[in-house]
């Protein structure tokens, strides 16, 4: 199984997600997809991915986008999983400060409010480095217009990495590297 998780105010429809989907469907694997729609707010997402993992029957594999990343993070060093981080949230508990207030979905008229306790709980989920860096492959396009791709490429240091020239922070080499995220993921 593979668990996708999406970043911040996204949802299963992301471009991403949606092409793992297909990826994966045109493969003959399309039950292996997974990916929850999370709310905006940091220990009852944890406790979603956490619930599917439990529930599951074998380990599932990770690909986490932007604060998806940051969370898949966490899961690894939680549970000894193996993830892609692509273009991954570094201390997303700063980098989200900005959002507080109310948000709006991308995909979607839904309204919440984001808060200075969801900021906190970010910085008690956020960890100093990665733990089994081994298990974790970090892409990053430095074209990111949202995050800073050196905080990244420092952070993810001792992970796998991989980074490319150009792009945006919705990683527009996505679909081509597809064949090598599930490498990855499953060997």
């Amino acid at each position: 199984m593979i668990l996708y998780i999406h970043g911040f105010r996204s949802s299963s429809l992301s471009a991403k997600a949606q092409e793992t989907r297909r990826w994966l469907e045109a493969q003959g694997r399309g039950q292996e997809w997974i990916c929850p729609d999370l709310p905006p707010y940091p220990l009852v997402a944890m406790h979603m991915l956490e619930t599917i993992i439990r529930e599951s029957k074998e380990p599932p594999t990770l690909i986490g986008s932007s604060l998806g990343g940051f969370y898949a993070t966490v899961l690894v060093a939680r549970y000894g999983l193996k993830a892609v981080v692509v273009n991954p949230a570094v201390h997303p508990g700063l980098v989200l400060r900005p959002a507080v207030g109310l948000i709006t979905s991308f995909y979607g008229d839904e309204q919440y409010p984001f808060t200075e306790q969801h900021l906190q709980e970010l910085h008690t989920l956020d960890l100093p480095a990665p733990l089994h860096p081994e298990n974790i492959l970090f892409m990053q396009e430095r074209g990111d217009e949202v995050l800073a791709w050196q905080e990244g490429l420092a952070y993810y240091r001792d992970c796998h990495q991989l980074v490319f020239a150009g792009g945006d922070h919705g990683f527009t080499r996505y679909r081509a590297v597809l064949s090598l995220i599930d490498h990855f993921l499953n060997n």
